[in-house]
């Protein structure tokens, strides 16, 4: 058997083939699916996807072909990847680098016809092949050829997906771990510095400044599981969101969530709703007393008010509040009242609030989708002094 010689880049070739890291893994429907119907235009037995490595070839996909490799010294494809252009050998047994091959003279099979397209990426190394076989002798057509070639760069383009997916999952993974080590060093300052202080209002403002940092987090765990990174699953979220403020509810507090749907949202109405929740769970915490002795009860209530339009009802059983008048008018100085008042507007949204029978209750009316809200609102704008020039001209 003639062995094909190295190429004089070898081992820049081979660490471009273990960068898309698919040596020994499952079968992939979407590389099968190439060598089935390979198999099928070209009318051949055999179809492989070959990736030569440095003592094998390995194949990624494989029609009528059983072994999932074989030693590089049986290797077609280690000659095609020698070239830029399709290797055909029309009668392997008439070519001496394939007439004493296992493959060919009937040891392992009796392959006499081979042509192979190089997978070439990018950076210009060969990979490996996409390669036919047959049991006869025979010769591609110009078409046929056409075919080979054009199958061949979309198996390279396929696998160029793969490892920009693969190098993005990774390099989310960093991030995300970067950034939740970055909250909670920012969370543990915040503590230690609310710890060491005596003034009850600079107290105030760093508990505010942790329940947003909260919040925060809550909203980037929630980013981190789904692949649609500017919307958040409002249900998950706000589940995320609830168990972290009874974890941190004082004894005696309870906190619900009643009726939340599956609504997916802009990621900055996601965080809004998230200082909202914190701040008006802080206030009940603080401020609710309800009759009897019972426990505090904090509800969050979800529900779809149109087409771009959600609110969410926030509600305590605090039949009275204790003597700060503050926490009851979104127009005061209130911190809470505040943070939860500038957490709407700067998405568009408006805030209610009120007693109830059995309570208290703050109503909060947001859009899902901050983009089309944006774009609704330009297009009232600009058909504005149209209907104005219409009724100037009546």
């Amino acid at each position: 058997m003639v062995l094909a010689p190295k190429h004089e880049d070898e081992d820049e070739r081979l660490a471009e083939l273990e960068s898309y890291g698919v040596l020994d893994t499952a079968r992939d429907p979407a590389f099968d699916e190439v060598v089935d119907l390979l198999a099928t235009m070209l009318d051949m037995p055999v179809a492989l996807i070959s990736l030569v490595d440095e003592d094998r070839q390995w194949f990624r996909a494989r029609h009528g072909f059983e072994p999932s490799e074989t030693p590089l010294e049986q290797s077609i494809c280690a000659h095609a990847i020698l070239g830029d252009d399709i290797l055909e050998i029309e009668d392997t047994l008439d070519d001496a680098r394939t007439a004493d091959n296992p493959l060919c003279c009937g040891v392992l099979a009796e392959m006499r016809y081979y042509a192979g397209a190089p997978l070439i990426t990018r950076s210009g190394h060969s990979i490996g092949s996409l390669c036919v076989l047959d049991t006869k002798p025979r010769k591609l057509t110009a078409a046929q050829r056409q075919l080979l070639m054009v199958m061949s760069r979309q198996v390279i383009r396929q696998l160029d997906l793969q490892r920009a997916l693969k190098n993005k999952e990774m390099l989310r993974e960093e991030i995300d771990h970067r950034v939740k080590n970055s909250l909670q060093t920012v969370a543990s300052t915040v503590r230690l510095y609310r710890s060491r202080i005596t003034n009850a209002e600079a107290q105030d403002a760093l508990d505010a400044i942790g329940r947003r940092v909260d919040a925060i987090a809550q909203l980037h765990a929630e980013l981190n599981l789904t692949s649609k990174m500017h919307h958040v699953r409002l249900d998950s979220y706000l589940e995320r969101v609830a168990q972290l403020l009874q974890r941190n509810a004082l004894t005696g507090t309870r906190v619900e969530i009643e009726g939340a749907t599956r609504i997916e949202v802009d990621s900055r109405v996601a965080a809004a709703l998230g200082v909202i929740a914190n701040e008006f769970a802080a206030n009940a915490a603080k401020y609710a007393e309800p009759e009897s002795g019972d426990e505090v009860v904090i509800r969050f209530r979800l529900e779809r008010t149109g087409p771009n339009r959600i609110q969410l009802i926030c509600s305590d059983n605090g039949r009275m509040r204790s003597a700060e008048p503050v926490v009851d008018s979104l127009s005061s100085t209130s911190l809470g009242a505040r943070l939860m008042e500038a957490a709407a507007t700067q998405i568009g949204g408006t805030l209610s609030e009120g007693r109830v029978e059995g309570g208290f209750e703050l109503c909060v009316d947001l859009p899902i989708d901050m983009h089309r809200s944006e774009s609704d609102r330009v297009g009232r704008v600009s058909q504005t002094p149209a209907r104005g020039a219409a009724r100037a001209a009546e």
